[in-house]
């Protein structure tokens, strides 16, 4: 028998459509209630909410879509650089709720999901009611604070930054290697992350190399001039948001709940003692704090 693939228990599997021109996200979707949409990482795809999001269906309708260009969602390739903005990927998952029933939503996002997650919640505050970022700092902050050999820590930033071709000739011609370096330094729970689950990783990012490298290079392009005019113009978070990160400003010589205070209005932030891949080291701790975050006020 061929190995089971891993899934995320209780959860049904859809593809659907979210642009005009027939982009279309995998995603997977369980429970009842109000919507909590659930955004994965890098090297990851939805799979990685597969503890959390059991335990949040139980009052919610969770979503778990796979990002474009990650996992089995579609992976444009129309090199023009907003292909890959966050701004087009936020704007995918507002579609995809909406092409769900949804006109309102909460959103968690952790790693390149975060980030998908801050730009959904300033362009579309109509629609995101609570935000919870699970260790990232805004673009413009992640790179100020990259500086000197601190900055070795973020060395693939630099290289899927580069001008298209180097960094996706170098990744392609060892693709395990390189997203499997991430999963192994980046966990301090060498079992949260199975042999199985590994696999599936591996499988998905081998087979995205090009897409994830544009996500990253829009993120030192087109991302930092979004968040720029952002910043010129006083626009802010301003529903509830919950930042979750592992105690890189101390490791790395900043404040980092200063550094979110400038972005959003109404922030409970706090460190966490797990590696980087959270949801699947601790996910009692996760979920809690996102059921804390739905508690919170907002209108």
């Amino acid at each position: 028998m061929p190995p089971v693939t891993p899934s995320i228990p209780g959860f049904a599997h859809h593809r659907i459509p979210v642009t005009t021109d027939g982009v279309t996200l995998h995603t997977a979707v369980g429970g009842t209630g109000t919507p909590v949409v659930l955004l994965h990482g890098f090297p990851q795809t939805h799979l990685m909410w597969r503890h959390v999001a059991p335990r949040l269906a139980a009052g919610h309708t969770v979503i778990c879509p796979d990002l474009r260009g990650y996992g089995a969602s579609d992976k444009p390739t129309d090199p023009d650089e907003a292909t890959y903005s966050k701004r087009t990927m936020a704007a995918d998952v507002v579609a995809l709720v909406k092409a769900l029933g949804h006109d309102r939503f909460a959103l968690v996002g952790h790693d390149r999901g975060a980030l998908v997650a801050i730009r959904a919640g300033l362009d579309h505050p109509e629609a995101v009611t609570h935000l919870a970022s699970l260790d990232v700092l805004p673009t413009l902050d992640m790179w100020d604070v990259l500086h000197g050999t601190s900055a070795a820590v973020g060395f693939h930033l630099y290289l899927m930054a580069q001008p298209p071709g180097l960094a996706e000739q170098l990744i392609g011609a060892s693709p395990d290697a390189f997203f499997g370096h991430f999963l192994d330094i980046w966990t301090r729970d060498p079992v949260a992350v199975p042999p199985d689950v590994r696999a599936a990783y591996l499988a998905a990012s081998r087979a995205a190399v090009p897409s994830i490298v544009a996500d990253y290079r829009a993120s030192a392009g087109i991302d930092v001039t979004h968040d720029l005019a952002d910043r010129e113009a006083g626009n802010r978070l301003r529903m509830p948001v919950t930042v979750l990160q592992q105690d890189w400003g101390s490791a790395l010589g900043f404040d980092a709940a200063a550094l979110w205070s400038a972005w959003a209005d109404d922030l409970r932030h706090s460190t966490v003692s797990c590696g980087h891949f959270m949801a699947e080291e601790a996910p009692d701790e996760i979920t809690e704090a996102i059921r804390e975050l739905l508690r919170r006020p907002f209108e």
